[in-house]
């Protein structure tokens, strides 16, 4: 069947999508939720594949590729690379994660294509970076979590390095190589010309340590492991009440005060120990150790209304059932339904960010490999003879 978009926002360019594992196709994904033609290019059936995703068929791949078409095609033939630089001619974007060097050795590189295609917005997001002295490692999230900084800040002090319960350095580089591709196709309007972009899972890394960088690059501090607590802003972390944790949230001075009377302890506003934030941070410990002994008179329910309700930020920590149950995330509409032809219906969460006019939306389950391979080829021209003998010989 013809490319339904899945929003119209993005309806009018196509992405070739060279990616495997999450960072690449997380890019690809953010643009095929606004109706790119995103048309995912594997390897053929009999070649060894992506099944870092659990496989075709497992939850996060569908996750990670619905709204996209896919191709196979055999990039290790002569053939399977003159087919891709026929569809690459017809499109507005490349994305690409292969070692820096791969692409040159295929002759796929940006300076190759652009040749051709000078309107071409190539994207590469890469381990390391396209150069330097570690621009040929192989780079995986966790590595990234660790060079990046963000292992040494999380965790309680004194525990050792905690990795982030999400792969946020897969994300952050295909989020921000996604952010790239829609800056250079705005450029291109002005321009004309197409351009080469790129990031990697070290930059997103580095980028996202944020107050962390600039408080040691301007005030010289080294920042270190706070535990569930903000490291300058006490109380503000994890509490705990009579049947569970909570998160409590005290920023400023009115903020303190409110929270002093609710918790019915409104003498600690001019108690030297705590008066102002300097004070509050150098005697956390008998803070917090005071703050859980009143918490403990009452559940968490009691506890968020009051707080809420009084101008004081405070919630739940949910687990990922818990958090998806919650009315207000229902009310958000972040869940979407979608079919797939063979796995039946899906829930699947959609994009955080809401267009008023163009919305994103899911219409495409993940495709099985090749699913769309004589449909894109036909598209180019390939006729019906040509496809039969490109098939007989391996290369899709």
């Amino acid at each position: 069947m013809p490319h339904q978009p899945a929003s119209s926002a993005l309806s009018r360019f196509r992405v070739i999508d060279l990616t495997q594992v999450r960072a690449g196709p997380t890019c690809c994904r953010q643009l095929a939720d606004w109706g790119a033609d995103v048309i995912q290019v594997q390897m053929p059936e009999h070649m060894r594949g992506d099944d870092t995703l659990g496989g075709q068929d497992g939850s996060d791949y569908q996750y990670t590729h619905r709204n996209k078409r896919s191709i196979t095609l055999d990039l290790k033939q002569a053939e399977g690379i003159a087919t891709l630089k026929r569809l690459i001619a017809t499109a507005d974007v490349v994305v690409e994660n292969f070692r820096p060097d791969v692409k040159y050795r295929l002759g796929i590189d940006y300076e190759t294509l652009s040749a051709e295609n000078p309107g071409l917005v190539y994207a590469s997001i890469s381990g390391f970076g396209q150069t330097g002295p570690l621009a040929q490692r192989p780079g995986f999230d966790q590595i990234a979590q660790g060079m990046g900084g963000l292992m040494s800040v999380t965790g309680l002090p004194g525990q050792g390095p905690v990795r982030v319960g999400i792969p946020i350095a897969d994300l952050c580089a295909g989020i921000f190589a996604a952010q790239g591709i829609l800056v250079a196709l705005l450029e291109r309007e002005a321009s004309g010309r197409g351009q080469f972009v790129h990031t990697s899972l070290l930059e997103s890394m580095v980028y996202m340590m944020d107050f962390q960088t600039s408080r040691h690059l301007i005030d010289g501090e080294v920042a270190t492991q706070a535990g569930n607590f903000h490291p300058t802003s006490i109380p503000t972390g994890v509490y705990q009440a009579r049947d569970g944790y909570l998160n409590i949230a005290v920023f400023g001075s009115k903020i303190w005060e409110r929270f002093c009377n609710i918790l019915g302890a409104p003498e600690w506003i001019h108690d030297a120990r705590y008066a102002d934030k300097p004070s509050r941070s150098a005697n956390r410990d008998s803070l917090n150790a005071e703050i859980n002994q009143r918490l403990a008179q009452q559940d968490r329910a009691h506890w968020i209304r009051e707080f809420n309700e009084g101008g004081v930020a405070c919630g739940l920590i949910s687990n990922v059932k818990e958090m998806l149950e919650e009315p207000q995330i229902a009310h958000l509409g972040m869940v979407k339904e979608v079919v797939s032809a063979r796995l039946g219906p899906q829930r699947l969460v959609g994009q955080p960010v809401q267009l008023e006019r163009t919305p994103s939306s899911i219409t495409r389950a993940a495709p099985r490999r090749g699913e769309h391979t004589q449909e894109v080829l036909s598209e180019l021209g390939v006729g019906r003879e040509a496809l039969e003998a490109m098939k007989v010989q391996g290369v899709y």
